[in-house]
């Protein structure tokens, strides 16, 4: 802090303050004016002041002050300041100062001034550069100026003036007129834009800006333009217009490529202004895009609309049926024709939506004291939350889009999606997921839309459990159709179809939904075979009513292809379905490697033909479940902690069921599951040449019906229930209609195997 000055040339002494905080809180004071002396008013005598009068100068102070005040400068560190007469005229003054300071302060002022004075300055020159090219010979050539040193300037006012130095124009140009945001003024950068933007359009852009508004330029302080500045000038333009048409060129081409997905739709893009959109009483739920796990090629805009009281939430306005699975089959939007004639040829997407313990089994790694068995204990074991955590992590990465890419890739042109009662409804009691499912089996149809795929909807758990194994939701008793709930559930199944029908009767799944099923797999050897005829009868009128056009199919219930001759006729739209397996039959599952691919070729290819007959059986007869398996070791394929007949362990607590003696093709204690969990790298040449060759048979045999759906596409750590491992181990033909074997040929032996597996 200055110390204070004693001598007699101010008649006031004050406190000294930093200059700034002086600058601004000195309204209330007198400032200093180089112009007048100090006077005094008659207001003074109701101002008193203790040197009310002047004190003389001497002779060297007055030197210095005329000095100072000569050179503008307010001399701040001895806090002297100079009357400017009287006390009346003094408040007039402050007052005004106050303003003009606020209007200073503000920066679009501020920015206003100054580009009124650029443009004012821009044409003064461009008038001043039309004069100088019309005389240029006469114009001499001298050196750039040098720009002033920045300083401050003070006004006459009292007041600081913004720092102004003088531009430097280029040569043979106009200076630019830089238009700097009014956001970029209040960062305290319009200086540091306008020269870049100077610099970027090929101008001269100082460090600060320099526009001299107190000084005429003529001009000779231009010098002539130089043929070397056009040439940089014609450079500089080139430049631009190069990164221009590359930046053109690259937006195009993204434009391009959202074009044609929908991510180029905004409604599929999640960011925090779209959360204001959705009601309070939707966060959170099933219909919040902001609680979903994934939201890839969804419509994240909200909608609470529904269509048979499920949600259209997700799904996109337009779509398209021109895709086709492969040049064997018509595209989409282009009808099938006969599948007597062209059957299809599908897989399915087991375990995904409807857990099943052998597909997943990490989801299942519990200790067995927990009794997790199946996703019912599963979700009470976890509780709402964590089975929301788990589930939808398990939707969201088991099966996704490269799926079924893969799937069309393969040669495949149908696909099942097995899914259960909870997508759409549950009830009291329930620990099941609610609703999340439904959101990823509409994403998964329009997938297969996308790639050609038709679509056959399984719903694999009905209210109440259909057969009472794992798959259908919760294993043990049945209780639909059956028991004291069978009639409620029956009720709540009806609606299930309802309320499903009535949204696949949208326009937009006519193409792609070929097939519409009943229910997965009733266990009609422990059910009224009368009741679920009934029952399959009742869905079927209600779906056709509701205006579903796909036909309709059923399970065969387990009774025999040949049971089937006579029921339900008069329907060319409703379809039997058919599962084959060996080893889930202790006599079947110990046939020998030659035995199993001869009882595809004839047992199965005769039960497919006495079908199709209506004269010997039902009609319409497809195979949507099937494998390679020829053994039941893999983990959990027979519910969890059960055991398996191939080695005589299933235990299923009743004696009719069990299978406590070896049931490989020796019969004996040689029955060794390990070399048929072996991962398929480690499996002998033999062995492949077997797997493959019954895989082939397999196809043969139900081509003689609507056509075939591998069961399942993956799997974790079951290589002989996964299409897509057996395709990559070359157990499994590249193109499912090119083959290398069929039930025509001579089947081997297949002498190099122990009839044991010991591979």
């Amino acid at each position: 802090m200055a110390p204070r000055d004693s001598s007699p040339r101010s008649p006031h002494r004050r406190r000294e303050s930093s200059g700034t905080r002086h600058y601004k809180r000195s309204s209330h004071h007198e400032r200093r004016s180089s112009r007048r002396p100090p006077t005094t008013s008659s207001s003074e005598d109701s101002r008193p002041d203790r040197n009310s009068r002047p004190r003389p100068l001497s002779a060297e102070a007055l030197a210095r002050l005329n000095e100072r005040n000569a050179r503008g400068i307010t001399d701040r560190s001895q806090g002297r300041r100079r009357q400017t007469g009287s006390r009346e005229h003094d408040y007039d003054e402050d007052r005004r100062r106050r303003r003009e300071e606020r209007r200073r302060r503000h920066l679009e002022e501020k920015w206003r001034r100054e580009e009124e004075e650029r443009r004012r300055m821009g044409e003064e020159e461009e008038s001043r550069d039309d004069r100088r090219h019309s005389d240029y010979d006469d114009l001499p050539r001298r050196p750039r100026r040098a720009a002033y040193r920045h300083h401050r300037n003070y006004s006459d006012d009292g007041y600081e003036s913004p720092p102004r130095t003088p531009r430097t124009p280029q040569r043979g140009r106009k200076d630019n007129k830089r238009v700097v945001s009014g956001a970029a003024l209040e960062e305290g950068q319009g200086w540091r834009l306008g020269g870049f933007l100077g610099r970027l359009r090929g101008g001269g852009g100082s460090s600060v800006p320099s526009v001299d508004r107190g000084k005429e330029r003529d001009e000779s302080d231009y010098d002539p333009p130089a043929p070397v500045r056009k040439k940089k000038k014609k450079w500089i333009f080139l430049g631009i217009a190069v990164v221009l048409l590359v930046i053109i060129i690259v937006v195009a081409v993204v434009v391009s490529r959202n074009n044609a997905s929908n991510d180029d739709d905004d409604d599929s893009k999640l960011d925090e202004e779209k959360k204001d959109t959705i009601p309070m009483q939707w966060r959170g739920t099933y219909l919040d895009p902001f609680s979903w796990k994934s939201t890839d090629d969804f419509n994240v805009t909200f909608t609470d609309e529904m269509v048979g009281g499920l949600p259209v939430m997700g799904l996109f306005t337009e779509w398209d049926d021109s895709a086709r699975a492969n040049d064997q089959v018509p595209p989409l939007d282009e009808e099938w024709g006969s599948y007597e004639e062209k059957p299809a040829r599908g897989v399915n997407v087991g375990g995904w939506l409807s857990l099943e313990p052998f597909i997943t089994p990490s989801l299942f790694d519990y200790d067995r004291r927990h009794g997790i068995i199946d996703e019912y204990t599963l979700c009470r074991h976890l509780g709402p939350r964590t089975t929301a955590e788990v589930l939808e992590k398990h939707y969201a990465s088991f099966v996704t889009e490269s799926t079924f890419r893969e799937i069309r890739d393969a040669g495949l042109d149908h696909v099942r999606i097995p899914f259960s009662y909870w997508a759409v409804e549950v009830f009291e009691g329930d620990p099941y997921l609610f609703r999340t499912s439904w959101r990823y089996l509409l994403r998964a149809i329009e997938w297969c839309r996308k790639y050609g795929l038709r679509v056959k909807l399984d719903p694999h758990g009905i209210p109440g459990s259909q057969n009472g194994w794992n798959h259908s939701g919760r294993q043990g008793a049945i209780s639909w159709l059956n028991g004291t709930e069978g009639a409620e559930n029956r009720r709540r199944s009806i609606e299930f179809h309802d309320r499903l029908s009535k949204f696949f009767a949208q326009d937009r799944y006519r193409n792609v939904i070929a097939f519409y099923g009943a229910a997965n797999e009733p266990r009609m050897t422990e059910l009224t075979s009368s009741d679920v005829i009934a029952w399959t009868e009742e869905v079927y009128q209600l779906v056709r009513d509701n205006g579903v056009r796909a036909p309709v199919v059923f399970g065969d219930g387990f009774m025999g292809l040949h049971n089937w001759q006579g029921r339900m006729t008069g329907h060319d739209d409703l379809v039997l379905d058919v599962h084959q397996y060996v080893i889930f039959n202790r006599d079947q599952i110990a046939l020998s490697h030659k035995e199993k691919v001869e009882f595809a070729c004839s047992e199965w290819t005769e039960q497919a033909q006495q079908s199709m007959d209506r004269s010997t059986g039902y009609g319409p007869t497809m195979f949507a479940e099937w494998s390679q398996a020829d053994s039941d070791c893999a983990l959990h394929l027979t519910n969890v902690g059960r055991g398996n007949r191939w080695t005589g362990t299933f235990d299923t607590g009743q004696e009719a069921t069990s299978v406590l003696e070896p049931r490989c093709p020796t019969l004996d204690e040689r029955c060794d599951c390990t070399p048929a969990n072996a991962d398929i790298g480690d499996m002998s040449d033999g062995y492949k040449q077997f797997l493959r060759m019954f895989a082939e048979a397999q196809m043969h045999s139900f081509e003689k019906g609507w056509g075939w759906w591998y069961w399942t596409w993956d799997t974790e750590s079951a290589p002989l229930w996964s299409y897509k491992k057996a395709l990559a181990a070359g157990i499994m033909p590249t193109k499912p209609w090119d083959r290398d074997f069929d039930c025509d040929r001579n089947v081997p032996s297949f002498d190099n195997l122990p009839e044991f597996d010991k591979r």
